[in-house]
Formats: C-alpha cells, structure tokens, sequence
C-alpha cells in the first residue's frame, strides 16, 4: 500500500524538475527519429520494418520518459527530504535521507543554472557518500538548497 504522507506536504517544499530537464529525452527521439525514418525509407524490405520497429520503440521510449521527469519530486517534510520518482505501481518509490543524518545541501552553479533557473541539487549524507543524494535541473533548486540548510542550522540551534 503507497504511504499517504507523501501528498501531505505544502507547495512550497516541493520542488519538481525544470524544463531543461526534457531537453535530453527530446534530442534521443530526434535521433532516433532520424535513424528510424532512414531505415524505413531503405529499399529491402527488412530494413524498412527494421525503421519503422526502430521509429515506434523511439516513441514509446520517449513518451515514458517524459512521464518519468513528471513524476520527479524533491519534497521536504518533517522526517527529512525525499525524492518521490515512478510511474509504474512496482517502479514507484522514496528515497531520501532523515533531517539527523542530512550533513549540508549545495547546488552546482553555472550560466545555463542561472539562467534557465535550474539547479544541480546535492544532499549529503554525514555518513556515507554512497547515500546521497543528487537531483539534476531543479527549478528553484537554490531555493530548495537555501530551505534544508536553514532546517538543519534551526534543528542544531533547538539542541543548544
């Protein structure tokens, strides 16, 4: 059964991916596009079905990977910070880290980060580097990075 606790956060601690994100997946169906089309135009007959498969698995590939980037989402709720991902009922999964083992979060800058607004987010865990973990494109990521570090400074301060 899906936990319920990961739709009770507000907006505002839930950072989805930037369009910048969808630029890859576009490129690779083009490409493939491309080859499948060139294949398909071929005079043998093996070929041309060849293209035409190669054309269909492109777009299936595609249209999945732009439901996956949807379904992308880096939240912050009481327990600590997750990254909700999936689009099947057996792919769909949590992974993150709790607020005590969180050590600093960072984002990697860049002209195209701050132009388009899309950043490389980075959460460190204290203990292990194995369990970080690493968000690409962002939107508002410094925003997300600013959030945690404040959360985690606040936890500290509250100990003293």
């Amino acid at each position: 059964m899906e936990s319920d606790n990961i739709y009770q956060t507000t907006n505002d601690n839930t950072y989805k991916l930037s369009w910048i994100a969808y630029i890859r997946p576009i490129i690779i169906f083009i490409i493939i596009l491309i080859v499948g089309i060139a294949l398909g135009l071929s005079k043998t007959t093996g070929f041309s079905i060849t293209g035409y498969f190669v054309v269909l698995l492109g777009a299936v590939n595609f249209l999945c990977s732009l439901i996956f980037i949807r379904t992308l989402r880096l939240y912050l709720n009481e327990d600590g910070v997750r990254l909700f991902r999936g689009i099947f009922p057996w792919t769909k999964g949590i992974v993150g880290t709790n607020w005590r083992d969180i050590s600093d979060a960072n984002f990697h800058t860049g002209l195209i980060s701050w132009a388009t607004n899309s950043y490389r987010v980075r959460i460190g865990h204290r203990f292990t580097k194995t369990s970080e973990l690493i968000v690409p494109h962002v939107k508002n990521g410094k925003n997300a990075v600013i959030t945690i570090n404040e959360k985690i400074a606040s936890k500290f301060r509250d100990k003293e």
